[in-house]
Formats: structure tokens, sequence, C-alpha cells
């Protein structure tokens, strides 16, 4: 490959990447806007919508709600998707094919008919605005994500190793935590790292179940959009576009010098 190819290809992939971030980046310096408006671009340079942010009790608690599903989130989804992953690994080729699609029907059918379901079971469940509703709601659509990024890591797992520890002597468990667990780990921190942005962002499902008493960041974000519209919803979506990036970036190094090693 010539240096002209090779100039046109990274050219063109950054052109794409440009695209695709373009209209995230557009929020930041709205965030910084002086005036209640969310014209593109902002006249003058405050901070005063970062100080509501974090001086407004309602964004305060949103915060902290969604900070609180998404770790419970997080933990329960990866637990839960990466047995399923292992088990989908251990299954024959057809049932598992099945089991797989089954699993991952989450991210197939669409986020509103997935609410509304959510909603009428929860309804009858009392579920709606609690902590345990938003957990289950939000385990249901990360689980497909760590199940995907486990599933992964297994399909280049050398099944061999285990093989080799089981004949010197060593029992399942012991096999597992010595051999598979730590070559499978970038697998699992992606899907770790997935769910719980997969929580933190989720507002399909969030509209549908929220409460007066349990509201997560997603959901006010769209109720100050629709009473508000002012820079505040700028600003939580720098902090989160930030947020994000860093916590997948970190996710990526980590996995990358894994595998190096």
């Amino acid at each position: 490959m010539n240096l002209f190819t090779r100039l046109s290809i990274w050219l063109f992939c950054a052109a794409v990447a440009v695209w695709l971030v373009a209209p995230t980046l557009v929020i930041v310096p709205i965030s910084f806007a002086q005036k209640k408006s969310l014209a593109f671009p902002p006249d003058g340079f405050s901070l005063q919508w970062y100080a509501n942010l974090f001086q407004n009790p309602e964004w305060s608690r949103s915060i902290i709600s969604s900070l609180k599903v998404a770790v419970i989130v997080a933990a329960v989804a990866t637990i839960i998707g990466t047995v399923a992953a292992l088990g989908l690994e251990r299954m024959k080729a057809r049932p598992a094919g099945l089991v797989r699609a089954i699993l991952i029907t989450p991210m197939i059918v669409p986020g509103v008919v997935m609410a509304i379901g959510i909603y009428a079971v929860y309804l009858d469940h009392q579920l709606v605005g609690t902590l345990t509703g938003y957990v289950l709601a939000h385990s249901m659509l990360a689980i497909p994500f760590v199940v995907i990024a486990v599933g992964a890591s297994l399909s280049v797992f050398d099944a061999r190793l285990e093989t080799a520890a089981a004949s010197l002597g060593a029992s399942r468990l012991a096999t597992f935590f010595t051999i598979t667990l730590p070559l499978i780990a970038p697998g699992i921190l992606s899907g770790l790292l997935f769910a719980f942005v997969t929580s933190f962002d989720e507002v399909i499902v969030a509209l549908f179940i929220n409460s007066p008493a349990m509201k997560t960041l997603p959901v006010q974000i769209y109720a100050s959009m629709t009473r508000d519209s002012d820079p505040t919803v700028a600003a939580v979506g720098t902090l989160m576009f930030a947020a994000t990036t860093i916590i997948i970036a970190a996710g990526l190094w980590f996995g990358t010098r894994r595998r190096r090693s």
C-alpha cells in the first residue's frame, strides 16, 4: 500500500469521525453561553449553567439516581451476561444460536415497544418509579451487550488451556478463576462499561417508568427541554459526553494493554 492510498484512507476515516462527532461537539460551546438560549454560536461566556446544574436539587437528585441505577445494573448485567456467554459457549451449535438470538432480542425490539410492555407489567406489580424497577428494566437492556462482549472474548479463547489445567489436577472452579477468567477479563470489562453506559444514557423506558420520587438524568434532560430549554441541558450533555468518552477510552486502553501483555 503506497503513501497516497494510506493518506486517502486516513483522511476518509477522519472525515467520517468528524461527521459523527460534530453534532455532539456543538453542545460544548452552547453550555458556556451567557444568555438563556440554545442558539449556536453562543454570545458571551459564562459558567452559570454548570453552577445551576449542581445547585438545583432536581438535577442533583437525577444525577445521583442515574449513577445509583447504572452501578447496580452494571454489576447485575455483567454477572448474568458473563454466565450466559459461558453457557452459550459450551452448548451445541443449534441450541446456542437460538438462545443467543433470544438474549439479544432487547437490542432488536424497538425501544417504545419494550417500554410499553415493561410499563404494563410494572403497573400490576407496583414497580413504577422504584429502584428495583429501574434495575430490572435496564438490566434487561444491558445484558445483550455483555453477552456479545464476553462471547467475543470466548470465541478466541483456547479451550485446550482448561483441558491442560484439568489434566494437572485443577478443579473446575480453580481452572475458571486462574485460567478462564483472566483471559476473558477484557471482554467482561467491555461488557461492564457498555452496561453502565446503556443504563446511564437510557431514556425511552425511563420515561415510561419514572415518578416524581425517582427520576433519572435523561428523563430530567427531556423534562427540562420541554419546560425550560436553557443551556443547563447543554452543560449536562457536555459532562455526559466527557464521562462516557473517558470510560470507553479507559476500557479500550485496558483491553489493548491486557491483550499485548
